[in-house]
């Protein structure tokens, strides 16, 4: 009895062992053909700062530049001078002896004539250049005074300050181009003169004594056009002369960009050698033009003119015409929410994101505003705090398990 008892125990045990081992194989055939999370990376939407640019490349300039041309035909003596050389107003650059021409004399005093008169407009016009710049200067600097005790009582924002400020610099700068045109008028008025007093004798000058070719400004020589000796004509050019600190940028933007550039714009100068310099837009030119595309496409483009608002001594080794990299501020918000531009994708002729909520990812269409190439802001469709898939792999669908650190 006690024998079957023994033998029926041993034979419930088998069978409960069979059916341990038969669940367990059950239970791993399960859970090897249940799909497994997609390993994901995820980020928070939160919100921030949002600032788009236009990024593109630039070249800079001087801004007043002088070509000192011949007054006369002549022999020009070798021009002892170097690029980088500095000069003073007044500074002998460069002699001529005239070509004896005797059968050109009246058409050369005719001609000598009309650039006394040419001048004497450009001196007239120049000095009126200048009252408009200095009365625009003070009507900018009487705003700037009247604006700077409201602002400290809270009553007009800083935003109107800097725009005030920067058009008194903007006005400033504007004073000494007029300056500058205007002692180059008066230089080019006494060139004219002194060719014309060859001919009426009234500097007692013969016509093979030299004329002595000065500089119009203080600044220093770009480039050094006729270094040799030899017979140059009127109106040939010599010596190119500047300020290397009077300098700015020129960068062309497509229209579509240009539309959005307003005049004080912040900017950034990079890539120039140095460290990155701020700007400010001064001018976005009215007239653009077509230039070929890397590939070979048309593009309507336009200059922008930027103002470096750093002191020389910060970027004095940036020179006439060295290239660099400037990136304009078109738009700017303090209080954005925003997600990386990796987390989007196209849908339904929109855009939409994934979003991991309890381990598995939802599909969510989204209405997005401003991007700058790496953020972008989200108008209408997500919540802050929400977190959202980054670069969305084929594997992850809508109701696709997922899992993140």
């Amino acid at each position: 009895m006690a024998s079957k008892k023994r033998r029926a125990v041993v034979r419930w045990i088998k069978r409960g062992l069979i059916i341990v081992f038969l669940g367990a194989v059950a239970a791993m055939v399960v859970l090897a053909w249940m799909p497994k999370p997609v390993p994901v990376e995820t980020t928070g939407v939160a919100r921030g700062e949002l600032t788009v640019t236009v990024s593109e490349d630039g070249r800079s300039r001087i801004k007043d530049r002088y070509v000192v041309s011949a007054p006369l035909s002549g022999k020009l003596a070798r021009i002892e001078l170097h690029p980088g050389d500095q000069v003073e107003q007044g500074q002998v650059i460069a002699r001529i002896v005239p070509v004896d021409t005797p059968l050109m004399d009246v058409r050369t005093r005719e001609q000598a004539e009309a650039r006394v008169a040419a001048a004497k407009a450009g001196t007239k016009q120049s000095k009126a250049q200048i009252v408009r710049a200095k009365a625009a200067l003070k009507y900018a600097e009487q705003e700037v005074e009247q604006i700077r005790p409201l602002v400290s009582q809270g009553v007009e924002s800083k935003v109107t300050l800097e725009r005030l400020l920067l058009d008194e610099r903007t006005r400033r700068a504007e004073l000494t181009s007029a300056e500058f045109a205007s002692r180059v008028a008066d230089h080019e008025l006494r060139m004219a003169e002194s060719v014309l007093g060859r001919f009426d004798g009234s500097q007692g000058d013969e016509p093979s004594e030299q004329l002595e070719v000065t500089s119009p400004i203080t600044g220093r020589v770009l480039k050094v056009i006729q270094e040799s000796e030899g017979v140059v004509p009127a109106g040939a050019p010599l010596v190119e002369l500047g300020d290397p600190a009077a300098l700015e940028v020129v960068v062309d933007v497509l229209t579509r960009d240009a539309v959005q550039i307003e005049r004080g714009a912040p900017a950034a100068i990079e890539r120039w050698g140095g460290e990155p310099l701020r700007a400010n837009v001064r001018l976005v030119e009215p007239s653009a033009f077509t230039r070929l595309s890397s590939l070979g496409v048309e593009e309507q483009r336009v200059n922008a003119v930027l103002d470096i608002d750093q002191p020389y001594e910060e970027w004095s080794s940036l020179g006439d015409g060295y290239r660099v990299e400037a990136k304009i501020t078109i738009w700017r918000a303090d209080d954005v929410l925003e997600l990386p531009s990796s987390a989007l994708f196209r849908h339904d002729e929109g855009w939409a994101v994934f979003v991991a909520r309890e381990g598995v990812a939802s599909l969510v269409p989204v209405e997005i505003g401003r991007r700058n190439g790496l953020q972008a802001q989200i108008v209408d469709g997500l919540q802050e705090g929400e977190r959202v898939i980054l670069h969305p792999s084929d594997r992850v669908q809508d109701g696709t398990m997922v899992t993140w650190r």
